[in-house]
C-alpha cells in the first residue's frame, strides 16, 4: 500500500485494524506532512499579496522548502511500515541450528537499524517544519497566523512521536556505536523542535491576543 494513493478513510481504517502497520512511526510522517502542507499554505496566502511584499522572499523559501518536506514526510510514512515489515521478516526466519540462529540474529539487527533510522530521520524533518512555521508566523500573511501555529503543534507533536519509535528501536540494535549516534542525534532534534514550537507558539499567542 503506497500512503499517497489511498484515501483518508482508507488509511484510518488500515491504522485501526489489528494490523500493527500502519502504526505511529508512520501516523508521526503523516503529521510532518501536515505541517509542512499548512507551511505551503500559509506561504501561497502571503505571495503576490502587496501588504506583506517585504516577506516574500523568504514566503518562497518557505513554500519551496514545505513543498520538499511534504514530499519527503509521505516517503517516510511507506518507508516506516516497510520497515517494519521487514523486521517482522527477520523474527519469523528459522532457528532451528546455530547458523540459522545468528543468520537471524544478524538480519533482525539490521532490520532494527532500519526501523531507527526512518523515524530518526522523520524527527530531523520535523525540525525544518518547526524551523518553517516561525518563519510563516513571522513573515506570513496575518489572517494565516493560526495556521502557522496549528504548523508548529503538529511538527512539535510529529517530533516527539518519532521520537518515541527510535527509542523502541534502540534496544534491538547491537552495534553500539550506531546505537549511540542516533541517541544523540536524537536528543538534539527533539530540543530543537521544542525550541522552534515554541518560539513560533509565543508568535502566535501575541498575534492573537
Amino acid at each position: 500500500m503506497k500512503f499517497e494513493e489511498t484515501t483518508i478513510k482508507a488509511f484510518i481504517d488500515e491504522l485501526a485494524s489489528n494490523s500493527p502497520a500502519p502504526g505511529g512511526g508512520s501516523v508521526a510522517a503523516l503529521c510532518g506532512s501536515l505541517a509542512a502542507g499548512l507551511e505551503a499554505m500559509v506561504a501561497n496566502l502571503t505571495l503576490g499579496k502587496e501588504k506583506y511584499r517585504t516577506g516574500w522572499d523568504k514566503m518562497n523559501k518557505v513554500l519551496e522548502e514545505g513543498e520538499k518536506l511534504r514530499a519527503e514526510f509521505i516517503s517516510l510514512m511507506n518507508e516506516d511500515t516497510e520497515s517494519f515489515n521487514l523486521f517482522m521478516q527477520a523474527l519469523k526466519m528459522p532457528k532451528e541450528t546455530e547458523e540459522q540462529k545468528a543468520s537471524r540474529k544478524a538480519a533482525m539487527g539490521e532490520a532494527s537499524k532500519a526501523a531507527t533510522a526512518v523515524p530518526l530521520r522523520t524527527l530531523e524533518n520535523c525540525v525544518k517544519a518547526a524551523e518553517l512555521s516561525f518563519a510563516a508566523a513571522k513573515y506570513g500573511n496575518s489572517n494565516a497566523v493560526s495556521d502557522a501555529g496549528v504548523a508548529a503543534l503538529l511538527a512539535e507533536a510529529a517530533g516527539k512521536a518519532a521520537s518515541y519509535n527510535v527509542k523502541i528501536n534502540l534496544p534491538g540494535i547491537a552495534d553500539e556505536a550506531f546505537a549511540k549516534e542516533c541517541r544523540e542525534r536524537m536528543e538534539k532534534a527533539l530540543a530543537e523542535v521544542v525550541k522552534h514550537a515554541d518560539e513560533t507558539a509565543k508568535l502566535v499567542e501575541t498575534a492573537l491576543i
